[in-house]
């Protein structure tokens, strides 16, 4: 015989989820982050810290309405991964209008970045310290990771490959957290597509809380 179905069945469990553990980071992050390099008086310092906010606090919150409400939690998820969407173009915006790069994927510093799987603030600040390393002396060369190399611009004139060249502005801290910042967003919104579709799938298979009652109750009649 199956496992006879509950009311109430377990919810929450928040914390153990992978969007709700990024996002977090994401919010320690952009707090960290807006603080330094965006003038607190700013609209937009406020803006990107309460879209962080917004993106923890609605999967939290989805996630403990579950027990009476699939779509409620349906809902505040994707409430959750808009907001996300919202800072990760405030992140883009920041670096487009003060001309710094927007790193690609697979640039080794992000290859790096990834490989590392960052769990917090510190971690990520360790991150940017070690890449700024990577720093241009005196006589114009590069030193990155043991390898020594003429520096010319960030325009590819160089025998070294474009995406292995960190030029002075990507050096920049703000530019290297914005990167990271964004790289987490990536993670954290494609989490909460799947975690979209998933719930929508499980809504269209078993209902929400309305049929889980008839069943209940069915069930418990025919005891």
């Amino acid at each position: 015989m199956g496992e006879r179905e509950t009311l109430i069945p377990k919810h929450g469990g928040y914390r153990r989820l992978k969007s709700f553990q990024v996002a977090q980071l994401v919010y320690d992050v952009t707090v960290r982050f807006c603080d330094t390099y965006i003038g607190k008086r700013s609209r937009t310092h406020d803006q990107m810290v309460q879209a962080a906010r917004s993106g923890v606090q609605n999967i939290a919150e989805g996630s403990q309405a579950s027990a009476t409400s699939k779509k409620t939690e349906l809902k505040l998820t994707q409430v959750a991964r808009a907001s996300l969407e919202e800072l990760r173009l405030d992140y883009e915006d920041f670096l487009r209008q003060r001309r710094l790069v927007a790193l690609d994927p697979a640039h080794p510093a992000l290859m790096r970045f990834k490989a590392l799987q960052p769990k917090t603030l510190q971690e990520v600040q360790v991150w940017v310290a070690e890449e700024r390393r990577t720093v241009t002396d005196r006589h114009g060369r590069t030193r990155t990771r043991g390898k020594t190399r003429t520096d010319t611009d960030c325009s590819g004139s160089s025998s070294v490959p474009v995406s292995d060249r960190l030029c002075p502005s990507t050096l920049s801290p703000s530019c290297l957290a914005a990167n990271a910042a964004l790289s987490l967003l990536n993670l954290a919104c494609y989490l909460l597509d799947r975690q979209v579709a998933r719930l929508a799938e499980d809504f269209e298979n078993e209902g929400g809380f309305t049929e889980r009652l008839y069943r209940v109750r069915t069930a418990k009649r025919r005891k």
